[in-house]
């Protein structure tokens, strides 16, 4: 299993990939029904790059990005990380050691009877249990400090004494503190109000320029159903319409250029 990705290679690959559930009916006899989730889907993600994967609700990002993780098997089809497959064991638990997540409601993902504190140190317990405890809480209030959030006020707070925009931030802290080669944001901004929502786009950025200051290759993923937000963080932008993936390319040209009628659908419903 290779431990780096080179600059020319991609960090997550996904080839050819299909996702099928089947369903028993007793009204079928006990036949099968068939959904088909995502079609022969290829993806390449690459360190230090923003992806958007764009598309409606239904259309299969969510089930495309959590095949890319290595969350949910494919039915069919191939997912490298680092250049090794998913379906080896190893490789997925690496993958899960690299990734940092951030849900769509952040107040859901924290335990109400944890302090902020120990919610972000977390991920450190879970992959790095042989660190020293100062080691733990550097790494915490330095998450902390890179999304504007002072450690001396934060740290003893449990989730309820914050606000929405504070906990989005307590969870990108928690989610870049291992300092992960993948970052996912999972619909970061589909509840917000227009305030919170630029300063997730703000922080984003600066999470980004940040790592990438320490010489740090984190690629993010970011999956939203609005053009008008990932305009200004995305590097490439992927289209999925029904379980395809129906147009890909850099930012610039699916904005200037779309390719089909979905992408301009999307492009039209956008405040850009």
């Amino acid at each position: 299993m290779t431990n780096e990705a080179s600059p020319s290679q991609p960090v997550l690959a996904m080839r050819d990939v299909s996702k099928v559930y089947r369903r028993r009916s007793q009204r079928l006899l006990g036949r099968s029904s068939v959904t088909t989730a995502l079609a022969e889907a290829s993806v390449e993600v690459f360190p230090d790059e923003t992806l958007a994967v764009i598309g409606d609700s239904g259309s299969g990002k969510t089930t495309l990005t959590r095949i890319l993780l290595g969350l949910t098997p494919p039915t069919r089809g191939e997912v490298m990380f680092r250049g090794s497959p998913l379906s080896e064991r190893a490789v997925r638990t690496s993958l899960r050691a690299s990734s940092g997540v951030i849900f769509q409601n952040p107040a859901t993902s924290f335990d109400p009877r944890w302090t902020i504190e120990r919610s972000i140190r977390e991920p450190l317990d879970l992959q790095h249990p042989d660190w020293e405890p100062a080691r733990k809480f550097d790494a915490v209030c330095a998450g902390l400090r890179a999304v504007d959030l002072n450690p001396d006020v934060y740290l003893d707070r449990f989730p309820a004494d914050l606000s929405g925009g504070q906990m989005q931030r307590a969870a990108f802290a928690r989610a870049v503190v291992n300092r992960p080669a993948v970052l996912l944001a999972d619909e970061p901004m589909s509840a917000i109000d227009m305030p919170t929502r630029l300063m997730v786009i703000d922080m984003l950025k600066t999470l980004h320029s940040g790592a990438n200051s320490e010489g740090h290759e984190m690629a993010t993923i970011i999956v939203s159903h609005d053009l008008g937000v990932v305009q200004h963080i995305a590097d490439r932008v992927l289209v999925v319409h029904e379980g395809r993936v129906v147009e890909s390319g850099s930012t610039a040209q699916i904005l200037a250029h779309p390719g089909c009628d979905y992408t301009k659908h999307l492009i039209a419903a956008a405040s850009l």
